[in-house]
């Protein structure tokens, strides 16, 4: 008997499944997550399931409250067993699953983005997706993206309908990225079209209607929207805290957080002031450093700044970081480096406005692909003083320590690591933690530091990073629980965080843009570095680096907290 047809019957006799039995969870987590994807095809996308790469996700009242619907029956049918009977993997996997169905259900039933954030409705990355790896050959691709396109109208209708007085920040984004979404369909899908000189009629007309509809929007948002945009950027104190705990699946409080980064503040800039004050003689030998470390530090780390790239040369020396550093990791024997191609890529222009860079990883469902590193060079609009202080901050030094952070021994080891794990079911393959993503990439580049990858010159860019992140968790929960201006941000960011200018106005708008993201930074690294921690206060001083980061990256990417218990710390 198939396993979905003996669930079917437990239920239909009124029973779940068995305890100290892991069948009827197994089952009910695969015929789970089979609907999930078909319920978001994009989605289904990204993680390498191309079953529904001709569709795009219902952006319709009725499909929001489908998926709601769905989430809260799936909840009620999970919570009628106990974890306790389930082997180890499924235990940790059962509370990842309600863990993340209950999020799915707070942003849906509460937080309820749909009605107020238009960069919601973006199809630029369901689009991009199609042609960036070549998981297919080229025709079944775009014979997929032919249906895709053809959806896009729908989803501006649903946008249209569901939208009302969102933020004007989102408003004014969302307006910048779907000029690119413009862009991509209209300009960036040629070269991938002119290898099909056969393409059919029906294609070149999904395309055309897609661009109206995107033209159309574009108007609307502008015309329209923008006027009426009044909306609070700021989610208050009530919705951030219950984002904050979903998105980071830590014990950690608001609270807590906050007083850990103030010191852990405080910790962070005297190493960089003495790091500095050892650097100093080596970058002004003619002269006696200033009295205060903080001067010191300026001084430092505007001179380590005059060595930096520019549009033209910020890719290839993008590369040349990335190959330093992946030999530094295999000579240190630091971690087991993969084998997985890893290509760097300007940044699509519809996905920029919010990061300089990211790492865009095949998913860990996807056969074949290859990792993008990609890079945002500064959008043409801008005038030249800003331009040369984003050179300044992502300086020759500081974009070896974005490399390590974005590639290896950061994002691209550690989730090629993590889409080699395998369980009775795909729910670590589904859901990622952030915290744990983003913990490990911070703890690799103070691991780097600490081996002394770059010197002191790239020590300073690691605490200036440092320095970042716990900013970053503070202004976090201070603008959307709090009432933190821009001008108390820009301060905190630049003199306390020696944040360039441009930096420091980017992080602002991202800060406004997006909610309980910037705070998995700190509270991953604290959580990666306790594991570490734990381990060395029961083995001593940690001597093979390899082979206990191997074991750390051998769960996919859960949450710390499960790492650390299957750890057995």
């Amino acid at each position: 008997m198939k396993r979905w047809t003996a669930w079917v019957l437990l239920l239909g006799a009124g029973c779940w499944w068995r305890p100290g039995q892991d069948a009827g969870f197994e089952s009910f987590a695969e015929t789970y997550v089979e609907e999930l994807l078909a319920m978001r095809p994009e989605w289904a996308t990204q993680l390498g399931d191309h079953r529904y790469d001709h569709r795009l996700n219902d952006y319709s009242r009725e499909g929001v409250n489908r998926d709601l619907a769905f989430q809260r029956q799936s909840l009620r049918k999970l919570e009628g067993t106990d974890p306790a009977r389930l082997s180890e993997v499924n235990r940790v996997d059962y509370r990842i699953l309600k863990a993340n169905i209950e999020s799915m259900i707070f942003r849906l039933e509460d937080l309820k983005e749909y009605q107020w954030n238009p960069m919601v409705y973006n199809v630029g990355s369901a689009v991009y997706s199609l042609v960036a790896r070549e998981f297919a050959p080229l025709p079944e691709r775009m014979a997929s993206l032919r249906k895709r396109l053809e959806s896009v109208p729908a989803v501006v209708m649903a946008a249209k309908a569901n939208l009302r007085s969102p933020p004007r920040i989102h408003t004014e984004t969302a307006i910048q990225q779907n000029r690119g979404t413009l862009r991509l369909i209209d300009e960036g899908l040629q070269p991938y079209l002119q290898r099909m000189p056969d393409l059919e009629e029906s294609f070149v007309q999904a395309r055309r209607r897609a661009v109206e509809a995107l033209e159309e929007y574009g108007r609307w948002l502008e015309e329209d929207l923008l006027p009426g945009a009044k909306g609070d950027f700021r989610l208050g104190e009530r919705l951030f805290r219950a984002k904050l705990r979903h998105t980071l699946e830590s014990e950690m409080s608001l609270e807590e957080i906050r007083g850990a980064a103030l010191q852990d503040l405080k910790r962070t800039r005297e190493d960089l002031f003495a790091t500095a004050g050892r650097l100093y003689p080596q970058l002004f030998p003619d002269s006696s450093p200033p009295p205060d470390p903080k001067s010191v530090v300026g001084e430092v780390l505007g001179r380590l700044a005059d060595s930096h790239p520019d549009n033209e040369t910020i890719v290839e020396k993008a590369r040349q970081s990335m190959d330093q550093v992946t030999r530094f990791t295999r000579e240190q024997e630091l971690v087991t480096v993969p084998q997985e191609p890893i290509r760097i890529i300007v940044m699509p222009e519809f996905q920029r406005g919010v990061a300089v860079a990211y790492c865009d990883s095949p998913g860990p469902l996807e056969t074949r692909g290859e990792t993008f590193y990609a890079i945002s060079p500064t959008p043409a609009d801008w005038p030249p003083d800003r331009v040369r202080s984003f050179f300044r901050e992502y300086n020759d030094y500081m974009l070896q320590e974005l490399t390590i952070h974005e590639a290896t021994p950061g994002h691209y080891l550690q989730i090629a690591h993590s889409n080699r794990f395998r369980a009775p079911t795909r729910i670590r393959a589904v859901f990622t933690s952030g915290t744990f993503v983003e913990g490990w990439a911070t703890y690799a580049e103070q691991l780097m530091a600490e081996k002394g990858f770059g010197g002191p010159a790239v020590k300073m860019q690691q605490l200036k990073m440092r320095l970042r992140l716990i900013i970053n968790a503070i202004i976090d929960q201070q603008v959307h629980a709090g009432s933190m201006g821009r001008e108390e941000a820009m301060d905190l960011m630049m003199n306390e965080g020696f944040q360039e200018e441009g930096e420091a106005a980017g992080k602002w708008r991202r800060a406004c843009l997006t909610s309980a993201q910037l705070s998995t930074y700190y509270v991953g690294n604290r959580e990666i570095n306790a594991i570490r921690e734990a381990y060395e206060a029961r083995q001593g001083p940690l001597k093979d680096f390899k082979a206990f980061h191997d074991r750390l990256l051998s769960f996919g990417s859960p949450a710390p907290r499960y790492v650390r218990e299957l750890m057995g710390l």
